[in-house]
């Protein structure tokens, strides 16, 4: 997993549910949207699956023909397995999630990034790379789909995990890489970090095993798919940071353009009266002295004006 940054190691604020749960619910509705949207191309599909078969048994990795028939042989293991693969997808994340989410603040967003960053690079293995699960090879290649063998005992019908008559909403092509593995991968590495009890990280080994068990002896997958599904993690995690960081800049931007931009205010004891404008004529600025308020000579006005009509006779005299 990637390490905590120290945004996730401080007491920043809790992540909040109410912007939590659309996020997820988005980009899992857009993960569905893409695998139903992805082309099955059923001959590269086949072509694919038995490509793989035959590396695996070049490399002496074919697991897959004993575990199915473990499971098909023996109902006790093949009823749970099928349970196990149709349901535990679909609980044990969210669960992981929300434990991160209230236990693990300072976690919970770096390893929803991680989760959703490693979902959307599988749905790319899946849009390159379809392929064939075992189940749906031809039977002589020796495959059992165990789904269908025993599905009175489930609401699961021919399409794999899929509710009866609802198999036209999975591509049952989308195999490589494993999700199953890759998501049940993300859960154990979480329990085992963060969890405290013993038995909590336990379980954080056993389920991703036990995983690994379950979609190679129901033929969903190969082991192949499987080392994908984990190596689709590991890459998940190398891009957490970056994603975090590009994720960070988008939301500074858009918060940076919906801030209105505040009026300057001018400094402490500038001069603002006029601004260097200079008055125009008969105006007056408020506190200026008029001429009416100019003190009166001593006198009286008589001699004011006495003294005026002197300075007038003055040039006539000169004249």
């Amino acid at each position: 997993m990637p390490h905590a940054t120290a945004a996730t190691r401080s007491s920043g604020p809790r992540p909040r549910w109410w912007t939590e749960l659309p996020l997820i619910a988005v980009v899992y509705g857009l993960y569905s949207l893409g695998r139903l949207l992805v082309h099955e191309n059923v001959p590269a599909a086949v072509e694919n699956g038995l490509a793989i078969l035959r590396l695996e048994k070049a490399l002496h990795l074919n697991a897959e023909h004993p575990l199915n028939r473990l499971l098909t042989e023996h109902a006790w293991l093949g009823i749970p397995a099928d349970f196990a693969y149709a349901s535990l997808h679909y609980l044990v994340t969210p669960a992981v999630l929300v434990w991160l989410f209230r236990r693990r603040p300072g976690a919970y967003r770096a390893a929803r990034t991680w989760l959703m960053t490693s979902t959307l690079l599988g749905l790319i293995g899946f849009t390159l790379m379809p392929t064939c699960p075992p189940r749906l090879l031809d039977a002589p290649h020796g495959f059992v789909d165990t789904m269908a063998q025993y599905s009175q005992y489930g609401w699961w019908g021919a399409g794999a995990s899929a509710p009866r008559g609802l198999s036209g909403m999975t591509n049952q092509y989308a195999a490589m890489p494993s999700l199953h593995v890759g998501w049940a991968v993300w859960c154990g590495i979480l329990l085992w970090r963060y969890g405290r009890r013993p038995a909590v990280r336990a379980i954080g080994i056993l389920y991703p095993l036990v995983t690994v068990f379950v979609v190679m002896g129901t033929a969903n997958h190969y082991f192949l798919d499987a080392v994908a599904g984990a190596a689709v993690m590991g890459a998940g995690a190398l891009l957490t940071r970056p994603v975090m960081r590009i994720a960070d800049r988008v939301k500074a931007r858009i918060r940076a353009r919906g801030t209105p931009v505040p009026a300057p205010v001018p400094p402490v004891g500038s001069p603002i009266v006029g601004g260097g404008c200079k008055t125009s004529a008969g105006e007056r600025i408020p506190g200026q002295r008029t001429a009416s308020a100019d003190p009166v000579p001593a006198g009286g006005p008589t001699a004011a004006g006495a003294t005026a009509a002197a300075d007038d006779d003055a040039p006539a005299a000169a004249r």
